[in-house]
């Protein structure tokens, strides 16, 4: 798996316990090995689109406030192919 849906997975990881979308992403991308963040993305619904759209939003924003470029810069890809 790519490192930025690592990112991703990691993120998720604190929104399993009383959200269904988050844990459902949370599940699809621990037990399936997604070649590429296109791929990943191909494979959501509307409203796991949407539901990533708002958490990715705040995780690269508080990368960036942390002076994480790296991992800003691979979450912002998988973003990115939210609207592609």
């Amino acid at each position: 798996m790519e490192q930025s849906l690592n990112y991703v997975r990691e993120i998720l990881s604190a929104h399993t316990e009383n959200d269904a979308v988050g844990r459902r992403l949370y599940k699809r991308l621990s037990d399936h090995d997604f070649k590429s963040e296109q791929v990943f993305a191909w494979n959501l619904t509307q409203e796991e689109s949407n539901y990533l759209n708002q958490i990715l939003e705040e995780a690269i924003e508080y990368s960036k406030q942390e002076q994480d470029e790296e991992r800003a810069r691979q979450l912002n890809e998988v973003y990115e192919q939210l609207f592609v």
